[in-house]
């Protein structure tokens, strides 16, 4: 095995197991039990507690994956944002499907999300872009996201010429800068417990109309 990869975790046969947790099983709400998690993940986790791998698929089925960040969750569902003329834009609008992990080390928690997905409205996309750091607002506008670029010189130049275009005036959202929400009709969560024998559960519903019902998977 390479010695890049750490062994396994050793653990005491002897020791007792953890007491099962009722009180984490008898949870109803995954929303509130998700917004329970990530503010504990936001007091633990070095940076980006807000972190998820967004899943998508290609034309061709093929899975793709990347690192995003949340920027909203509620009752419909979980927030973010990117540039419709990406790779993952281009994904989302020919398959409205998505899958969602969020995994916070420092709690050895992971949360996974699954659901179909709809564009957040103008207003709400308006609102999230004019919170966003200068710059960043700049560079929505000067990176053709997924597209070839020729070396970093040339993004310089665009990032320089919105930049003039805009002066100190204010900047607007570009067009094909949106949001999407995940609708979510699965949810799982996952805790770590010793001997890989991890407390696993899981909210789902048929649609987003249906109410939740939950179950308790095997590790």
């Amino acid at each position: 095995m390479s010695d890049l990869i750490p062994p396994s975790p050793r653990y005491d046969p002897n020791a007792p197991a953890p007491p099962d947790d009722a009180a984490f099983f008898a949870e109803r709400e995954p929303i509130l039990l998700f917004e329970a998690w990530l503010k504990e993940a936001r007091a633990k986790e070095p940076n980006d507690a807000n972190a998820m791998t967004l899943a998508t698929v290609d034309e061709a089925g093929l899975p793709d994956a990347r690192m995003v960040l949340l920027k909203g969750v509620d009752a419909r569902g979980f927030v973010f944002y990117s540039n419709a003329e990406s790779a993952k834009g281009g994904e989302l609008t020919a398959n409205p499907k998505a899958a969602l992990v969020f995994h916070w080390k420092s709690l050895r928690r992971q949360v996974r999300v699954r659901g179909r997905i709809e564009v957040v409205s103008a207003a709400e996309a308006d609102a999230y872009f004019a919170t966003r750091d200068r710059g960043a607002r700049l560079g929505a506008w000067a990176s053709t996201q997924s597209k070839p670029l020729e070396d970093r010189l040339a993004l310089e130049k665009r990032i320089a010429e919105f930049a003039l275009k805009f002066g100190l005036g204010e900047i607007p959202r570009p067009p094909h800068w949106i949001g999407w929400r995940v609708l979510p009709v699965e949810i799982e969560f996952w805790r770590d417990r010793p001997f890989r024998l991890h407390d696993r559960l899981q909210f789902h519903r048929a649609d987003v109309a249906a109410a939740w019902e939950k179950r308790r998977l095997y590790p």
